[in-house]
């Protein structure tokens, strides 16, 4: 039987809180969606290592994960968890060019099974099966996704470097003040989730969206444009805000459980 809807989910700054516990009553809401008809999944900036353990602690029945900010989506076949479309790119040009202007920075790439290579360790990296490589090497593959990582640098620094690099063959979003994450062009989280709502057959108009970064305004415009529902959190930076249709309350004030229970509150 078709779902009653689609409901997808960023993670940090939606679901959980900085620590990595999880924002009031968002899982109990969670469940309550779930439990009323509604496919819920996760769409994280993430990797899949970092995002399995959300999966589970939540009790997402979903078939469905979309990773690494839409560039990589996992299916669920047999109770086993396999990728299931990877998008990828040459990161080359864009990580010479990278690397001129920012010599110190640890930079990080995804590949399409998975794995990582890195420069340097970073602790909000997430790097089980990663392994330390040259730069050259960061290069000399395919990539789902780069990762800059400049703690010298905030996040004007970072929007003056993209106007000068002109990174126009790739997707980018500035994440916390020191944080680059590049993706393949045209990729975001709402491509990714497209396709997973076509795969279910879901009408586009029943979709809800959640987030708070600027790795979320993609998803958030392809629910909008579709008639779907795209929230805001409340401590999201005015151009995410800007971007939705709705705000919400702040992550650390349960937020998304208020929109969460809404929806079911108004389906009865």
């Amino acid at each position: 039987m078709t779902a009653r809807g689609l409901v997808a989910l960023d993670i940090d700054g939606t679901l959980i809180l900085p620590d990595e516990t999880l924002s009031p009553g968002a899982a109990d809401a969670v469940a309550q969606v779930r439990d009323a008809g509604y496919e819920v999944l996760l769409a994280t900036g993430r990797s899949w290592a970092a995002t399995a353990q959300f999966v589970d602690l939540l009790g997402i029945t979903s078939d469905f994960t979309v990773c690494s900010n839409g560039a990589v989506t996992l299916h669920r076949r047999g109770g086993e968890w396999e990728h299931w479309h990877v998008e990828t790119f040459d990161p080359g040009p864009v990580l010479s060019m990278l690397r001129e202007r920012l010599p110190e920075a640890r930079y990080m790439v995804e590949l399409g099974t998975g794995q990582r290579l890195y420069t340097a360790m970073l602790d909000d990296w997430t790097l089980d099966g990663g392994r330390q490589v040259p730069f050259e090497e960061l290069i000399a593959q395919q990539v789902s996704r780069v990762v800059v990582v400049s703690p010298q640098h905030d996040e004007e620094d970072f929007k003056r470097l993209v106007s000068e690099v002109g990174l126009n063959e790739v997707t980018y979003a500035i994440g916390w003040t020191a944080w680059l994450d590049i993706a393949p062009d045209g990729v975001d989280k709402g491509t990714a989730l497209e396709r997973v709502r076509a795969e279910l057959g879901i009408a586009a108009d029943q979709v809800l969206v959640a987030g708070d970064g600027r790795n979320d305004i993609g998803m958030f415009g392809w629910a909008l444009r579709n008639g779907g529902r795209a929230i805001a959190m409340g401590q999201a930076p005015d151009e995410v805000r800007d971007a939705a249709g709705e705000i919400t309350g702040h992550v650390e004030e349960g937020g998304l459980a208020t929109v969460l229970t809404g929806l079911v509150a108004a389906a009865r």
